[in-house]
């Protein structure tokens, strides 16, 4: 019998941070120059991640996603690939990145055994990207894009939609992602982490995305797709396809079967989880697979997690919380816990 929440979720996908550090500062997700870090002690070795994820493998996950932070800060990342792919329950491996050092490594990754790429990319301007991102990397970026679909991964190219800073980019997005044969995905601005500027008047909603793609780029019809995916899936006239994550106004709280595990090993059974298990510490304990499941198992028959459905609800909603907040418990940041 697969393993459910109190709302019938099942454990199946499992976001995997494998380092808190990050080479740009988007502002939607690490704003701030400086930060607090996990102690390098304390990160897991790739060892610990995979006898992890065996344990979550058990239990019925079957789809990884490497994050971060940016997860090619990582040292030797193609070795971490490798030990996670060779395990038959792995049913998909993939990886987000922003793209940066993508160019070096895409290949590399993919011989490894990495199966998907999802690269943040909010502009396709310099100035905006270096006002967004805090860095001029814009044509290293573009350039991972290229050398993914070199290698042969299929790409995705999330964008998160900013009133006022991005948002009359859709339709050069889309364009972009058309050209590379990528999945164009637009991400409603949401209030977790860092984001700590976050207002309600500067998210875009997915009805006025939509409203705006149909006036640039002809009729927007609804696909199938997977129910448990976070995207709702559109097709255009000329056959190409997009995403959109109204995860603000439009939570998918009801199926979400994601859960996160920090580079120090805190799991977090939803992405506004105040409080996460610690992993790391009977891990490193050896307490044996057998106290980790009944540790895993037990959390999540507890889950009762809606945490972007409660958000919505909220009648005055602000930033999810305050950089004093951030600054106390570093693993409320999102670019600990995997955004």
């Amino acid at each position: 019998m697969p393993l459910l929440d109190q709302f019938a979720r099942p454990l199946s996908s499992l976001r995997l941070s494998v380092t808190d550090r990050c080479n740009l500062r988007c502002r939607y997700c690490m704003p701030e120059e400086d930060y607090l870090w996990l102690p390098k002690g304390d990160i897991l070795h790739f060892e610990e991640l995979d006898e992890l994820v065996q344990v979550f493998g058990a239990l019925g996950a079957d789809r990884l996603r490497l994050t971060g932070g940016e997860p090619l800060l990582r040292h030797d990342l193609p070795t971490l690939v490798r030990m996670l792919s060779r395990h038959a329950f792995v049913r998909d491996l993939a990886m987000t990145s922003n793209g940066v050092l993508l160019s070096e490594c895409a290949a590399t990754l993919a011989a490894a055994g990495l199966r998907r790429v999802t690269i943040s990319l909010d502009t396709l301007r310099a100035d905006r990207f270096r006002a967004l991102a805090g860095r001029d990397e814009l044509a290293r970026v573009l350039a991972g894009c290229g050398a993914t679909r070199a290698a042969g991964l299929p790409l995705k190219i999330n964008s998160v939609i900013i009133r006022g800073v991005n948002d009359d980019e859709l339709a050069d997005l889309l364009a972009l992602a058309r050209e590379l044969s990528a999945e164009a995905r637009f991400i409603e601005y949401m209030d977790v982490g860092g984001a700590t500027r976050w207002s309600m008047d500067q998210v875009v909603p997915r009805g006025e995305m939509l409203a705006r793609i149909e006036q640039a780029c002809g009729q927007v019809v609804p696909c199938p797709g997977d129910p448990r995916a976070p995207a709702e899936l559109f097709a255009l006239p000329d056959g190409a396809t997009f995403g959109i994550i109204a995860s603000t106004t439009a939570p998918f709280c009801g199926a979400c079967d994601r859960s996160r595990l920090t580079a120090d090993g805190m799991w977090y059974t939803c992405l506004y989880d105040g409080d996460g298990v610690d992993l790391k510490t009977p891990l490193r304990a050896g307490v044996g697979r057998g106290a980790l499941l009944a540790l895993l198992s037990s959390t999540w028959r507890a889950r009762r997690h809606r945490g972007a459905e409660d958000r919505l609800a909220e009648p005055r909603r602000g930033p999810f919380v305050s950089v004093a907040e951030l600054r106390r418990d570093v693993r409320l940041e999102m670019h600990t816990r995997g955004g």
